[in-house]
């Protein structure tokens, strides 16, 4: 199996260990400035030498820090970056470390934009229970969106991971650390997203959520536990670059502004990233799929039954989607005029 390079694994090595210690640093200034009278019980078993800290932002000013805290906080960075290099980044354990990280990163997603809304917008206290629910639940995607999007696009159009200049093997069989770790946070956003729908059914979306939700899940899943195409299956990721203009087009909705000039630019906008994420791009794939006919017949028989069905599927989804964003654009366009 192909490797890659290891700049973009330490990158995602140091990323997450510096991850670990802005959350320790944001729950320790949250403490102080909202909690004053947990503060000094929380403080010893968050600060890097089990002691006083030294450096605390309090508005906009910043205490000095002493040269011992420094220290202490590069210790503790090389001591996440052991943790995370030697358990949550090697390579047996990243597709359950990874789905995991992605169920985790939902909760927190949907939490976060349920305590934000209650605070910042004054509609969301006036919906429904099970609108309250949708409005947290769009959080998670445009989260899972933002994050499979820049993923895909670095991996697929500036990585040579999959890039035909390369020789290290056929490219429906590269794979790399880190490819596997981000298809395995899809997963879990997939799971995640899945479980609600199921549990809310139809309130989160009718059948066609769930056949989209399923195919995309079980692409996802095969490509990491596989290996196999996923070169393909990052190539249909990118169409979720579309879910935050869809997102946002629910919120405005919601929001009462669907006759705003918000709502009607969001409109061209998804019209414009639906056309080149779920229309294009997919012509792109399949004649891809055609240059490289000889290495995707070498795949395993259910590996590529799906990548010419789940793509075909969704295609065609996509095709009818896009048809009503067209018409709804016109119509929108009408009223205006």
């Amino acid at each position: 199996m192909y490797k890659e390079p290891n700049t973009a694994n330490n990158h995602l090595l140091r990323w997450l260990a510096s991850l670990l210690i802005t959350w320790r640093s944001w729950v320790r200034n949250s403490l102080a400035v909202w909690c004053p009278f947990l503060h000094p019980l929380v403080v010893p078993f968050l600060a890097p030498d089990g002691g006083t800290l030294s450096c605390i932002r309090w508005g906009y000013v910043m205490m000095p820090v002493s040269k011992k805290t420094v220290m202490a906080i590069k210790s503790y960075q090389s001591q996440a970056e052991v943790l995370v290099r030697n358990y949550l980044l090697a390579d047996p354990v990243i597709p359950y470390t990874s789905v995991l990280s992605g169920v985790f990163a939902c909760k927190m997603a949907y939490d976060l934009t349920q305590l934000i809304s209650s605070f910042y917008f004054k509609t969301y206290a006036s919906l429904t229970k099970i609108q309250r629910i949708e409005w947290n639940n769009r959080g998670i995607s445009t989260l899972h969106a933002i994050f499979i999007t820049v993923m895909s696009l670095y991996l697929v159009f500036f990585s040579d991971l999959y890039s035909d200049r390369r020789l290290a093997g056929l490219v429906t069989f590269r794979s790399s650390p880190l490819s596997n770790f981000a298809l395995g946070v899809s997963v879990g956003y997939f799971v995640s997203d899945l479980a609600m729908i199921f549990w809310l059914y139809p309130a989160l979306g009718g059948m066609e959520y769930v056949l989209h939700h399923l195919l995309s899940l079980i692409a996802v899943a095969y490509s990491l536990v596989s290996g196999e195409g996923q070169l393909y299956t990052y190539m249909v990721l990118i169409s979720e670059t579309t879910t935050p203009g869809i997102n946002l087009r629910w919120y405005l909705d919601t929001a009462g502004m669907k006759r705003s000039t918000a709502y009607l630019i969001n409109g061209v906008v998804i019209f414009l990233t639906w056309l080149v994420a779920r229309v294009l791009l997919f012509v792109y794939l399949f004649y891809h799929v055609y240059l490289h006919y000889h290495q995707v017949e070498k795949m395993h028989t259910f590996g590529l039954l799906l990548v010419f069905v789940v793509p075909s599927v969704l295609a065609t989804m996509n095709l009818i989607w896009f048809g009503k964003i067209l018409k709804g654009l016109k119509k929108t366009l009408a009223k205006r005029q």
